[in-house]
């Protein structure tokens, strides 16, 4: 995709969800509102899956991956935790 294109409406909603998430746990996180349970990891994966998306459609590669392992932490954290 070309860098001055518009992102499809469902990737530019689903990316900013994902700031949103991954703002949102880290702060109820730090101020003592959400543990770092299975809903903080939720939050932290899908966030990091819809800002990922975007860094793929837009082909910026350091964040992409930095998501993708901010996701894979996510994943392993859910498995551990059961």
């Amino acid at each position: 995709m070309d860098q001055d294109q518009p992102l499809p409406r469902p990737v530019a909603i689903f990316g900013w969800y994902g700031t949103a998430a991954i703002l949102s746990a880290y702060a109820l996180s730090s101020h003592g509102h959400l543990e770092k349970g299975t809903l903080y990891q939720l939050l932290n994966l899908t966030g990091a899956l819809g800002v990922g998306l975007v860094c793929w459609y837009r082909r910026t590669w350091q964040p992409f991956w930095l998501e993708a392992a901010w996701a894979l932490v996510a994943v392993s954290a859910l498995i551990s935790s059961r």
